[in-house]
């Protein structure tokens, strides 16, 4: 009788135990305070937010005074938004991302045989000089010794068109078309040196589209580039200048960026390093009758993309900063 009497307290204690879970389970699902956002849920919430942006940028790309062409990307999801990228625009400046991609290559490849070296040094040459924020023209030719760094630095820092021509002969335009054909990248190309107008009078001009300006800093950033160089590169890319993305964006905001311009185009392509939310973007513009016009609109842009990218990076899935 007491085994009896043993075995149906027990059962008694296990049926009040499930009935206590079912009620607790019961007053989850009815109670929203204490349920669990699903995966679907959070990405339909951010669905809202991310058409917000979408809006938002085709607006500001119809009221600007060129013709715009935008890719957004996510480094951590890799949803996209493109507008007018895949047309080709003229690069300008901005293309010395490529160039700079192949040096911290080149460098990053010790057992290459010519590769080039951010070590190593170069001796101004007189014939070097060209125009164009040439920071270099105020040097001393014949006893002015710089590293591959040092150039580096003036080609990103100020965008000078000097420097930038010493690296690309130093690391080779084939080489640095060959990364960007490696990568997928068909219309991205490196045609002539900076200041050049014979070459860009005959047509050879250095191009891309948004979209793959984009796929190649998404590239980059994954660190199937450059591995462990990855983070040297994008500091190089983040020394400070004048450009248009930053802009409008808060100045704790990092950005690894680099603008553009010619007559009647403006660029700025980068990552922006939103805290838990990275993204890449590519802002190019032709056929600008206003600069100041095609410039602002490249800022107000960045920061469109920035307020989506800000409040999911600081957001927990049920949307409350820093949840």
């Amino acid at each position: 009788r007491l085994p009896f009497l043993s075995l149906c307290r027990e059962a008694a204690a296990r049926a009040a135990a499930s009935a206590i879970l079912t009620l607790a389970m019961a007053v989850a699902i009815a109670d929203p305070l204490h349920a669990q956002d699903t995966p679907e849920s959070t990405r339909a919430k951010q669905d809202v937010l991310w058409a917000r942006m979408e809006d938002s940028v085709r607006r500001i790309a119809a009221a600007a005074d060129a013709v715009v062409g935008v890719s957004i990307v996510d480094l951590t999801d890799h949803r996209a938004f493109h507008l007018n990228a895949d047309a080709v625009y003229p690069t300008a400046s901005s293309i010395k991302v490529a160039i700079l991609a192949e040096l911290f290559r080149q460098d990053a490849d010790a057992g290459t045989g010519g590769a080039a070296r951010l070590s190593d040094t170069y001796t101004l040459d007189p014939a070097d000089l060209v125009g164009g924020s040439g920071l270099l023209g105020g040097f001393s030719p014949g006893v002015s010794f710089l590293t591959n760094r040092d150039l580096a630095t003036l080609m990103i820092g100020v965008s000078d068109n000097s420097a930038t021509n010493i690296l690309t002969s130093r690391v080779g335009m084939d080489n640095v078309n060959a990364l960007l054909a490696r990568l997928g990248l068909r219309a991205t190309r490196l045609r002539r040196r900076m200041m050049d107008a014979a070459a860009a009078r005959a047509g050879r001009e250095n191009t891309a589209t948004p979209r793959e300006f984009t796929a190649l800093l998404d590239s980059l950033h994954t660190g199937r580039v450059l591995g462990g160089a990855t983070e040297a590169y994008f500091r190089m890319l983040g020394t400070q200048k004048s450009s248009y993305l930053p802009a409008l964006l808060p100045a704790s905001v990092r950005t690894a960026n680099k603008p553009g311009e010619l007559d009647g185009v403006r660029n700025d392509v980068g990552v922006v390093f939103v805290p838990n939310r990275p993204f890449a973007i590519a802002v190019m513009t032709t056929y600008g009758g206003d600069p100041a016009a095609a410039e602002r609109a490249i800022s107000l842009i960045a920061r469109a993309a920035w307020t989506y990218f800000d409040r999911i990076g600081r957001s927990n899935p049920l949307g409350r900063p820093g949840g």
